[in-house]
């Protein structure tokens, strides 16, 4: 790491301990997003995939799929719609409360 980053010396070893766990986290992301991106995805629109798989065969809302997601700050509506023009999802009014939104995943998905 040291070599990668250009930094030979460090405050504390906790410096170097929190440093090095950003650099792997970092670069294990970069990889993912390489993966990711082979199959026109986001990460955000991965997670939800899984989330989604999780749940199949019933339908998870919106407000579940928030619950469950790893990155609290994303647009759930807006990467669902996406997911859905990419056929992945599908959206379905809820019988019994026509306010809440049942998402299942497709089989592409």
């Amino acid at each position: 790491m040291k070599e990668e980053i250009k930094q030979s010396k460090f405050r504390s070893e906790f410096q170097k301990t929190i440093i090095n766990i950003y650099y792997t986290n970092s670069s294990l992301f970069s990889k993912f997003q390489d993966l990711l991106s082979e199959y026109k995805l986001t990460g955000q629109q991965y997670n939800i995939l899984r989330i989604l798989r999780g749940q199949f065969p019933e339908t998870a809302s919106i407000g579940t799929i928030k619950e469950r997601m790893l990155d609290k700050n994303s647009d759930i509506t807006r990467i669902i719609d996406r997911l859905i023009i990419k056929q992945l999802a599908e959206r379905k009014n809820s019988i019994s409360d026509r306010r809440v939104a049942e998402i299942k995943i497709t089989k592409k998905g």
